[in-house]
């Protein structure tokens, strides 16, 4: 498919899809990439859409750049996607996966979105540094002594703990589906129920998906969600 490389600031970019006045921002999650956009924009152009997709701090592109994957620099790269996609299209959605979907909620609650879709979203950031405190025996006072502390999973900061628990996601009106798998380490079900409540969420359950929904029948659930919700 179509699949224009430009640059919108400092950052690398890809437009997927003939033209149209339709577009979904794509923000992927942790270890992912621009590219992994191409499954779910020709999907998209199918139904009329385009596809923008972006490789965020450390990721892609960028993976040699001192630029850190934190909520700062996410908002501030969110903002000019946002800027520079509104100015360009009539009509824009979002689909954002993971850590992709926490950013998105930090940056785009203001934002006139006409629907949006959250794949194994991060939702609660609290709640998956404490389970991260708890899983590698860390305390909070040990944090705040250090104030960073590597992990296998990802380094724990004391900043970005102090900026979550300062900013719990409390407005969020966009028409939103949420595909969650049931066996997601990261987010509990209490979690995504709590968030579907108090904001009127669409949520389709993959009982036997984890996070990643790496497994043979995950992406034919995957396709048929988006197939459904784009």
């Amino acid at each position: 498919m179509k699949a224009l490389k430009i640059k919108i600031g400092n950052i690398p970019t890809i437009v997927w899809g003939e033209k149209s006045d339709r577009v979904y921002i794509h923000v992927h999650g942790k270890m992912s990439c621009k590219e992994y956009a191409e499954s779910f924009a020709k999907i998209a152009e199918h139904k009329g859409y385009q596809t923008l997709s972006f490789d965020l701090p450390q990721h892609g592109e960028r993976k040699d750049n001192d630029y850190r994957c934190d909520i700062w620099n996410g908002i501030h790269d969110l903002s000019i996607i946002a800027d520079y996609t509104f100015s360009n299209w009539k009509n824009v959605s979002l689909y954002a996966s993971s850590l992709g979907a926490y950013f998105s909620l930090n940056t785009y609650a203001d934002k006139d979105f006409t629907k949006c879709l959250f794949h194994s979203p991060v939702l609660n950031m609290e709640y998956l540094i404490n389970q991260m405190l708890i899983w590698f025996d860390v305390t909070e006072e040990r944090l705040c002594l250090e104030k960073e502390i590597p992990t296998p999973i990802d380094t724990l900061r004391w900043d970005y703990y102090q900026y979550v628990k300062g900013h719990p996601i409390e407005k969020w009106s966009i028409p939103t589906s949420i595909l969650y798998g049931g066996k997601d380490t990261l987010q509990s079900i209490d979690v995504i129920q709590e968030f579907v409540k108090a904001h009127s969420c669409k949520l389709t359950i993959s009982q036997n998906s984890e996070h990643p929904f790496m497994e043979n029948e995950d992406m034919k659930i995957v396709h048929e969600w988006l197939e459904e919700n784009i």
